[in-house]
């Protein structure tokens, strides 16, 4: 019951907010001010903006009553830091990659992209229809945070690398800009990850501190200058099938909202979340037409590297597995819901997409 109320109380509580909230007396509803921490910088705008955009959307849902501020990564704390200052009530809320988290435990890693995993339609079916929201609330509820849905890139780009990479043999020894799950799946295959801010990449890249780095997709690798330090853009980034952010709200914080702040958090985030995904796929393709036209060599992954970094990720999975319950139940219930989703998406969006693909109308 609980995911099935989920969108029915975000679409119920937009309603009344717009609604109801004018017509209630001033004094009715305290005014609150909350500060938000991303872990995106400024300038790219779909995904720091995804904040934004939700940030706004409160303020009209609430009258002006609850006015949340985004901060920019690091303007109050660093990218992979956002978690631990939601929940130790340094700020009310976050946005940012639950990925980022992996280090504390990987089961993080089920509420923004696992190798191999979901692509971003279906992640968010998983969440909202399967048992992702309930299982991830349960495991954000030990850290004292509320998570929400905050945002998806689609399926990203492989990253940028000075040197093409033909086999397995290329990727030993290869400092990548890569972290969590990914990082620990390449280290198998001799790669040395390194976790980087996503605003210091293009100064890593070009000093040579890394050989090679992977961020979102076009439109925004584009933004960073990622093709003036490296030309060889691989893909696809199959650590990163559909990238979920998250919006967190601290559970102290959270509890004392009146109902119908938390009704226009849900349908705030649920807006917010829709937009991004839309602003990736309508922007990439102009992007990438760019970056092709500034002689960029775009290369596949070739599938000796596909089959090798594929088996090197059920590897993991099961060392993690056996020896972490909270992973384990989850993703149990993961797999069997990926199971059903690519069994489907084989008969009618896969093939239609394959087939419009070679096709063009005119």
């Amino acid at each position: 019951m609980e995911r099935r109320s989920f969108l029915k109380k975000a679409a119920v509580g937009a309603t009344a907010a717009s609604v109801a909230a004018p017509s209630l007396a001033a004094d009715a509803l305290p005014t609150l001010n909350w500060r938000l921490a991303s872990s995106f910088p400024k300038n790219l705008d779909t995904i720091y903006g995804a904040a934004e955009t939700f940030c706004n959307r409160v303020k009209e849902l609430t009258d002006g009553k609850l006015n949340i501020r985004p901060y920019a990564a690091p303007e109050l704390v660093p990218f992979n830091a956002v978690l631990d200052a939601v929940k130790d009530g340094t700020v009310e809320m976050g946005h940012t990659a639950s990925y980022y988290y992996y280090g504390k435990d990987a089961t993080f890693a089920f509420d923004c992209a696992v190798p191999f995993g979901l692509n971003s339609r279906q992640q968010t079916a998983w969440m909202i229809h399967g048992n992702g929201m309930k299982l991830m609330r349960e495991f954000f509820a030990e850290h004292n945070v509320v998570n929400f849905l905050g945002g998806n890139t689609g399926t990203q780009m492989g990253g940028w690398f000075r040197k093409e990479v033909k086999s397995v043999e290329d990727l030993k020894g290869l400092k990548f800009r890569v972290g969590g799950f990914a990082g620990k799946v390449l280290a198998k295959l001799g790669v040395v990850p390194v976790q980087v801010a996503g605003g210091e990449i293009y100064t890593s890249l070009e000093k040579g501190t890394i050989d090679a780095a992977e961020w979102v997709g076009p439109y925004d690798d584009e933004k960073l200058g990622f093709n003036k330090v490296a030309k060889v853009y691989h893909y696809p980034g199959w650590w990163e099938g559909g990238a979920q952010l998250s919006f967190y709200v601290g559970k102290k914080e959270w509890d004392k909202l009146p109902k119908l702040y938390q009704a226009a958090i849900e349908a705030a985030s649920l807006e917010a979340h829709v937009n991004m995904q839309a602003k990736y796929d309508a922007r990439n393709p102009s992007a990438l037409a760019r970056l092709s036209n500034a002689k960029v060599v775009l290369k596949p992954f070739p599938q000796t590297v596909m089959e090798a970094c594929f088996n090197a990720a059920q590897e993991v999975f099961t060392e993690e597995a056996a020896t972490n319950p909270k992973f384990k139940k989850i993703y149990t219930d993961w797999l069997a819901f990926r199971q059903n989703q690519t069994t489907w998406f084989r008969f009618a969006e896969d093939t239609f997409s394959r087939f419009n693909s070679t096709h063009k109308l005119k």
